[in-house]
């Protein structure tokens, strides 16, 4: 039997669905979980009951936090940043990086299908920001100055970010990304 398990996401918290079951042919295989993640809309109502001040200024009206004065700009814990708003994951602490910036930093998002990026002119230069695909989050920008592998520099605001320890991943919902971390 196969089963699928489905997420739904409401303001970054996740209600985790029965699995269904799905027959298999031949003979009985070992369990095989996928994960279906579905992203609710969430309403600035709600938004501004459970964003802080900064969180939604900085997701919702694309704002910057102060660099050196965040949560994770020196996070060196193991595990996964998902979207504050949706839980959408985003990057992994094994791609991250001390960029000197004062904001963590990484080389490549954990799954890229969840980034996009556009072209921001605002405080009069030329960038590429960083935003969710489902929560269309304002995260940060993406910048050509990284290191190797990728020679990129995802420089993200904490405050749009929440931080998942790899031993917390399988009771948040992310178990499927517990692997990367397994030595």
């Amino acid at each position: 039997m196969k089963s699928i398990m489905i997420l739904c996401f409401l303001a970054g918290a996740a209600l985790s669905l029965p699995a269904i079951s799905l027959s298999s042919t031949g003979t009985d295989r070992a369990r095989v979980e996928k994960v279906v993640r579905v992203y609710a809309p969430v309403s600035k109502e709600v938004l501004l009951k459970t964003l802080t001040p900064l969180q939604y200024s900085v997701t919702q009206e694309d704002g910057t936090e102060y660099p050196f004065q965040n949560a994770y700009w020196n996070n060196e814990k193991e595990g996964i940043y998902v979207d504050i708003v949706s839980g959408e994951p985003l990057f992994s602490s094994k791609d991250k990086f001390d960029s000197g910036t004062g904001w963590p930093s990484f080389t490549r998002p954990l799954d890229p299908e969840n980034i996009v990026t556009k072209k921001d002119e605002r405080a009069g230069m030329e960038r590429t920001e960083v935003r969710s695909l489902h929560a269309n989050s304002h995260l940060g920008h993406l910048f050509d100055d990284g290191p190797a592998p990728t020679g990129l520099r995802y420089c993200m605001n904490s405050a749009a970010l929440r931080f998942i320890p790899k031993e917390d991943l399988e009771k948040a919902g992310y178990g499927e990304y517990a692997g990367l971390f397994t030595r």
